[in-house]
């Protein structure tokens, strides 16, 4: 990459009312682990530790992923979109659990049809 291409960005927070949406994608497989919001706070803190940080809408606070759980998730790429209102941060997920509920992915609901889902995933 030539240094002509480097430009500093920031994502468009005031676009969704102080938060972004931000895909959690594992670096390694592609596979989509879970979409949380960051907003201002939280994207430079995740920048800052190289670990994600969202904000919670539910407790209204900054949200370390994994403070709890031990779960955390290691920023190996980001990536903002065209309009920087949305953030791909690419993840090594500790423990192999992003999902609250205990399961790698909080995608696991697959539509079969009309309306009628399967879980693809048990919990750990």
């Amino acid at each position: 990459m030539s240094e002509q291409a480097l430009q500093p960005l920031e994502p468009d927070f005031a676009k969704g009312g102080g938060l972004i949406p931000a895909v959690a994608q594992d670096a390694e497989t592609g596979e989509i682990l879970m979409l949380a919001y960051m907003n201002r706070e939280s994207y430079l803190k995740t920048l800052e530790t190289g670990e994600v940080h969202y904000w919670s809408r539910s407790r209204r606070e900054l949200w370390h992923k994994g403070d709890g759980s031990g779960h955390i998730q290691k920023v190996k790429d980001l990536y903002l979109d065209c309009d920087l209102d949305a953030v791909v941060v690419k993840i090594e997920q500790v423990g192999g659990i992003a999902c609250h509920t205990g399961r790698r992915s909080c995608f696991y609901n697959r539509l079969v049809s009309d309306g009628q889902f399967e879980i693809l995933e048990s919990k750990k």
